[in-house]
């Protein structure tokens, strides 16, 4: 199973994923606080020379931990801009003429060119193909007569937490989108 368990604070808000042996040591250091994942993880452990028997640890895919755990805001904790995520973020789609691409086929492209005062910030970067980022070049949308098929934002975490994991599970997805915005039906599409 390439899934991996997504871990929140105390308070149940999305923090990260975790490896199944990261989850283990959760579990074996009674840090979970509580579960909240439909699936389970099942790991085998080794063999017991006084019982002769297998251990078996069950895990849930969503877990709380105690302790440890730095308290965040989700509406301000914007993950980092990679390509990566802001290719997942627009679907892979380049949203100046709309075709659906490969990651090595799309660039990133500034809204507000860097040379216009623009930034890279996730409110000013799209996806978009080598043609359309050539065609565009350091100029304005106005100037040329480019539009937008949607309007570039940053993330929340639990949106940054969808964009970086292509193996997210029903229930998980079903969580993260509770604490999502509202603002992208694209970021679903792929899930």
């Amino acid at each position: 199973m390439n899934a991996k368990i997504l871990k929140l604070n105390i308070a149940g808000r999305p923090l990260s994923w975790i490896t199944h042996e990261e989850g283990a040591v959760l579990y074996c250091r009674d840090r979970v606080a509580w579960e909240a994942g439909l699936d389970v993880v099942r790991l085998r452990g080794g063999v017991s020379r006084a019982t002769g028997g297998r251990s078996v640890l069950f895990m849930s895919t969503i877990v709380a931990a105690h302790g440890g755990v730095r308290e965040i805001d989700l509406l301000n904790d914007v993950p980092a801009l990679t390509n990566k995520r802001l290719f997942r973020r627009d679907s892979n789609m380049c949203l100046y003429c709309g075709d659906y691409l490969y990651d090595y086929e799309l660039t990133r492209d500034h809204v507000v060119p860097v040379s216009h005062g623009g930034a890279d910030t996730w409110e000013n970067v799209v996806t978009a193909c080598r043609e359309c980022n050539h065609f565009k070049a350091d100029k304005l949308l106005d100037e040329i007569g480019m539009r937008l098929l949607a309007v570039p934002y940053a993330p929340n975490r639990a949106e940054g937490l969808i964009l970086e994991n292509k193996n997210i599970l029903g229930d998980q997805m079903e969580f993260l989108k509770g604490h999502a915005s509202k603002r992208n039906d694209l970021l679903y599409r792929q899930n």
